[in-house]
C-alpha cells in the first residue's frame, strides 16, 4: 500500500511538473506586468571629446545615486569623471536622482536635471545644478525661484552662465563664483503670453517644447513668444480627489478655431533690449515653427508655414534690426511637413540641407542663400531620418530602406554625386537606429527585428565594425527562448483597388491550416504611425496569439511608410475615408484565406487607431463583429486645430469632409459589439470625443459597452495597475466576444462562453 501511494505521488509530482514547464512557456498578462520580462536601458548617454570618448551613468557602487563615467570609444576602457559623493547638495545626505545632464562646451562643467515634473507628455520642468570640476563645487541654479519651476536651461557657448525658463520667463544666471547673479531677461510671461517655450499645440504637433537658442557669442538670445490670449479652454474635470470636482483648464485650440500668434524675438544681454523679426504675414495665420542662428552671424533663419500648411518659406532675418528677406519657398497641394524640418548647415552658414519631398520622395537638398539647388540625395527612394552630415568628408548617414519598407538601415550617401552605401550588415534584417558621434567615426547602434530581441552596441564607423555591446538583454533573450511563441510573418496584400499593403502577421500556436482561426487586427492608419514594422513585438500580441488569434496589422495609404509622397498624401482630406477603405478592403482578400473563421473578426486600436476601429465597425459592419476603441477621436471638428487642418484642410472651406471622415457620422450602422475605452483626464483626445459617440449611438438605440478611467491623460498609464486593468478589459472582451481557436472548417460558429 505504502508503494502503490508512494508511487501515485510521484505520478503526480512528475505531472505536476510536465504541466508547470508547460505554464512557463505561456504568457499571461500577471507575467507581463509582474516585471519578469525586462529589457536593458542605457539611460542618459552623452558623446565626449567630438566623439572620441562617451560618458553615461552608472550606480554608484555604494548604492546610493548615480556615478558619472567617461569610457574611451575605441578601447572601452572607463574612469570615474564624477562620483555620486561628489553630488551631495549642501544639508542633505543623498546625492541628487539625475534624469538628465549635459555638458558645457569645454566639458569642465555638468549641467544636471533632477527633481522633474511633467508638462503635458515630458517631463521636462524640475531643478537645475551646475557641478564645475574644476573647482568641485556643486550649485543649484535659481535657487529663489519655485522648486520644479526651471525648464531647457542651457549653458552660454563659454560655459560661464546657464539661460532657462521659469513660469514662461527667461532668466540668465552667472555662474563666475564672485559674481553670481539671476537676470529675468523678460517679464510679460503669463499663462497666456509665454516666453521660451510654446503651448500644448505646438509642442504636441510641432514637436516644439525647447523655445530659445544661445548665438555663437553668447551675446543674444533668439526665443519664441506665444500670445495663447484668445485660445478657448477646454475643461476637464477631476472629480477624485477632493470631495467637490475640480475644473482642470488646457488651452487647446479646436479644428476651425484661430490658432495662438507667434512672434520671435532677439534679446541683446547687455542692455536687455528685444528686437522682434519682421516676419510678414497675419500672425494668427501662420505658424513659427523652427528657428536657428546661422553660423557665427547675427543672423537668423526662420521657418513659417501658413494656416493650410501647404506652404512653407524660409526667412533669413537680421537679429539686430528684425529686417527679414525670403530665400526659399515650398509649396504642396496637400501639406508640408516640418517635423524633420530644421536646417543642417553647411560653409559656415552659406548654404543649408533641407529634408523636403517636392521631388516625389523624402529627399534632402542643399540650397545656398542665393537660392541655388543641389539634390544630395537622387533616387526613387525615401529617407527615413538624418544621422549627420560631415561637410569635411562630404557624406551623409541617413536612415532609409529603399527595398522594404518595414525596416530601416543605415545609409552613407555622397554628397558629391548622391551615391547611397549600406552600411548596415547584410545578415541583420529589421528595424536599425544610430547615435552617431560628432565626428562620425562612432555609433550606439540598436536593432530588431519581428523575431530577434532588441540589442544595444557600440561600433565604429563606416566599417560597422562591433567594438562592445552595451546592452545584451541575454537574460530577456533566453526567457524568450523559453516562451512558445509562433514566428512573425509579413506578407503583401493587394486589395480590389489596386493598393499594396504591408502586413505583419503572427499565428497561433499549434496552427493548423487544414482548421480556421480568429483574427484580431491592430489597426492605427493615420500619417502619425507606421504599425506594419519589422521590429520586435508586443508581449500581448504574442500572448493573444498564444490564446488562439490570428495577429494581423497592416499599413494603409497615408501612413508614413517609404513608399513615396503619393502613398503617403493621398490620404489629404480623406482621412476616415480612404485609410478605412484600405483596410476593409485588404481584410476582404484576408478573409479570402482558407484557415480564417469570417465570423469570428476582431479589431482594435488607440487614438487614431481607436477611430479606425470605430469607421470599420460603422462602415463596414458585415466584416468586423468585436471591436474595442481607445481614446479615440469620434468628431474630428473636435480635434486640435494644427493636426486636423493639416491632413484636412480647414473647415470653412470643405466642412464636409470632416463631417464625412468622422466616426460618428456612421455610428447609426454599427451592429457588432463595440467597446469604447476613454480616459477622463485626456488632453489630447477629449473625454469629449467619447462621449459624442456614446450619445449618438444611444439615439440609433445601439447596444455596446464603455470604460472610463478617471483622469487618465492618452496614454492611459497613471495609476497603480492602470496599464494593467486595461489590458484585462481589452483581453475578456476580445475572449468573450471573439472566441479563441482553431475549429474545423466545417464546423458552424464557434459557442460564445
Amino acid at each position: 500500500m505504502t508503494k502503490k501511494i508512494l508511487s501515485l505521488c510521484c505520478f503526480i509530482l512528475f505531472v505536476a511538473a510536465l504541466h508547470a514547464q508547460e505554464d512557463a512557456g505561456i504568457l499571461t498578462l500577471d507575467r507581463i506586468y509582474s516585471g519578469e520580462f525586462r529589457t536593458g536601458y542605457l539611460g542618459p548617454f552623452k558623446w565626449f571629446e567630438e566623439g572620441e570618448a562617451y560618458t553615461k551613468l552608472e550606480r554608484s557602487a555604494s548604492g546610493a545615486g548615480q556615478d558619472l563615467m567617461r569610457y574611451d570609444s575605441r578601447t572601452g576602457e572607463g574612469e570615474l569623471l564624477i562620483a555620486s559623493a561628489q553630488l551631495v547638495p549642501t544639508g542633505s545626505e543623498q546625492p541628487l536622482d539625475i534624469a538628465d545632464y549635459d555638458w558645457s562646451t569645454d566639458q569642465s562643467k555638468l549641467l544636471i536635471f533632477t527633481n522633474t515634473e511633467r508638462v503635458w507628455r515630458a517631463n521636462t520642468r524640475g531643478d537645475y545644478w551646475v557641478y564645475d570640476r574644476d573647482a568641485q563645487t556643486l550649485t543649484q541654479l535659481g535657487a529663489d525661484l519655485p522648486e520644479s519651476s526651471l525648464m531647457f536651461a542651457k549653458f552660454a557657448p563659454d560655459g560661464k552662465s546657464v539661460a532657462y525658463v521659469s513660469k514662461h520667463n527667461i532668466y540668465v544666471e552667472s555662474l563666475d563664483p564672485g559674481n553670481t547673479r539671476i537676470r529675468q531677461l523678460t517679464t510679460d510671461g503669463t499663462e497666456d503670453i509665454i516666453n521660451g517655450t510654446f503651448d500644448w499645440a505646438y509642442e504636441e504637433e510641432f514637436s516644439c517644447r525647447d523655445g530659445f537658442r544661445w548665438s555663437y557669442d553668447g551675446r543674444h538670445i533668439a526665443f519664441w513668444q506665444i500670445d495663447a490670449t484668445d485660445i478657448k479652454d477646454f475643461l476637464m474635470i477631476n472629480n477624485t480627489d477632493s470631495i467637490y470636482s475640480q475644473i482642470i483648464p488646457v488651452q487647446y485650440p479646436k479644428v476651425g478655431e484661430t490658432p495662438s500668434s507667434a512672434k520671435i524675438g532677439n534679446i541683446e544681454l547687455a542692455s536687455g533690449d528685444i528686437t522682434w523679426m519682421d516676419i510678414p504675414g497675419d500672425p494668427y495665420q501662420h505658424y513659427l515653427p523652427r528657428m536657428q542662428w546661422v553660423g557665427e552671424s547675427h543672423q537668423l533663419l526662420i521657418q513659417q508655414l501658413n494656416r493650410k500648411q501647404n506652404e512653407r518659406k524660409i526667412w533669413l532675418t537680421d537679429a539686430l534690426t528684425g529686417k527679414a528677406k525670403n530665400i526659399y519657398t515650398e509649396k504642396d497641394e496637400a501639406w508640408v511637413s516640418v517635423r524633420q524640418g530644421e536646417l543642417y548647415e553647411l560653409a559656415g552658414g552659406k548654404s543649408f540641407v533641407l529634408n523636403t519631398e517636392k521631388d516625389g520622395w523624402r529627399h534632402l537638398y542643399r540650397f545656398d542663400l542665393d537660392g541655388k539647388e543641389q539634390l544630395l540625395t537622387p533616387g526613387d527612394y525615401d529617407l527615413a531620418s538624418v544621422y549627420l552630415i560631415n561637410e569635411k568628408e562630404n557624406y551623409v548617414y541617413l536612415d532609409a530602406s529603399p527595398d522594404n519598407p518595414t525596416q530601416r538601415y543605415l545609409y552613407q550617401v555622397a554628397m558629391k554625386n548622391g551615391k547611397k552605401k549600406r552600411l548596415t550588415p547584410d545578415d541583420q534584417p529589421g528595424t536599425h537606429s544610430y547615435t552617431i558621434s560628432p565626428n562620425g567615426k562612432f555609433a550606439v547602434h540598436s536593432w530588431s527585428n519581428a523575431n530577434t530581441p532588441p540589442t544595444t552596441e557600440f561600433i565604429s564607423l563606416p566599417d560597422h565594425k562591433v567594438l562592445r555591446t552595451l546592452i545584451d538583454n541575454k537574460t530577456y533573450r533566453q526567457q524568450m527562448a523559453e516562451l512558445k511563441l509562433s514566428p512573425v510573418e509579413f506578407f503583401t496584400i493587394t486589395t480590389a483597388d489596386g493598393v499594396n499593403m504591408d502586413g505583419r502577421m503572427i499565428k497561433p500556436l499549434d496552427f493548423d491550416p487544414e482548421k480556421k482561426y480568429p483574427i484580431l487586427f491592430n489597426v492605427y492608419g493615420e500619417p502619425a504611425g507606421q504599425t506594419a514594422r519589422d521590429s520586435w513585438v508586443s508581449l500581448w500580441d504574442r500572448m493573444m496569439a498564444q490564446k488562439g488569434y490570428i495577429i494581423i496589422t497592416m499599413d494603409n495609404r497615408g501612413t508614413p511608410s517609404l513608399k513615396g509622397r503619393e502613398w503617403r498624401k493621398s490620404i489629404y482630406r480623406k482621412i476616415g475615408i480612404i485609410n478605412s477603405r484600405d483596410q476593409a478592403m485588404a481584410t476582404r482578400e484576408v478573409l479570402k484565406w482558407p484557415f480564417v473563421d469570417p465570423d469570428r473578426i476582431a479589431v482594435w486600436g488607440w487614438s487614431g487607431g481607436g477611430s479606425m476601429t470605430l469607421n470599420l465597425l460603422f462602415r463596414y459592419p458585415e466584416l468586423y463583429q468585436t471591436g474595442v476603441s481607445v481614446a479615440p477621436v469620434g468628431n474630428q471638428l473636435l480635434y486640435d486645430n494644427i493636426y486636423q487642418e493639416r491632413y484636412m484642410g480647414l473647415p470653412s472651406e470643405n466642412r464636409e469632409d470632416f463631417i464625412e471622415g468622422s466616426p460618428v457620422t456612421y455610428a447609426k450602422n454599427l451592429e457588432g459589439d463595440l467597446l469604447i475605452v476613454h480616459g477622463t483626464g485626456d488632453d489630447n483626445v477629449h473625454y469629449q470625443n467619447a462621449e459624442v459617440v456614446i450619445n449618438e449611438l444611444i439615439r440609433h438605440n445601439k447596444q455596446f459597452q464603455m470604460m472610463a478611467y478617471p483622469n487618465r491623460s492618452h496614454g492611459i498609464y497613471e495609476g497603480q495597475n492602470t496599464r494593467k486593468h486595461l489590458y484585462g478589459l481589452i483581453t475578456n472582451y476580445i475572449t468573450e466576444h471573439t472566441p479563441p481557436g482553431g475549429v474545423e472548417k466545417t464546423a458552424g460558429k464557434p459557442i460564445r462562453p
